[in-house]
């Protein structure tokens, strides 16, 4: 489980495979499942990150989860309700100006109507 220190919202959400590979390769090395680091340190680390892969946006922990929440999961399908949960949120309002309305899913959930209809 995990627990969200804003909210103390407590909300199980299973790991994508690279990330389980990740924790995985460094368990032995930090107490925890995730180190605890400021937002200011963990700034650094994406600024560090940007650098190293050639990025060029000021990426933060904010750029980070809005990123999680738009391409990693709503961009993908995953569920509004299910985002909500992941993102410790109290309710789907507060989700909501994640949910972009991408083309791509348009045409996607207007094809898999046009299945149901042939």
């Amino acid at each position: 489980m995990t627990s969200r220190a804003k909210t103390a919202i407590r909300a199980n959400v299973p790991l994508l495979p690279t990330v389980d590979k990740i924790i995985s390769k460094y368990k032995n090395q930090q107490k925890g499942l995730i180190p605890k680091i400021s937002n200011q340190k963990m700034n650094a680390y994406l600024k560090e990150i940007a650098d190293v892969c050639g990025i060029d946006k000021h990426l933060t922990w904010y750029v980070a989860r809005h990123t999680f929440a738009t391409t990693v999961t709503l961009g993908n399908g995953v569920r509004l309700e299910n985002v909500s949960a992941m993102m410790g949120h109290t309710n789907t309002k507060q989700t909501q100006h994640y949910a972009k309305v991408l083309d791509r899913n348009i045409m996607e959930d207007m094809e898999k109507l046009k299945s149901k209809f042939r």
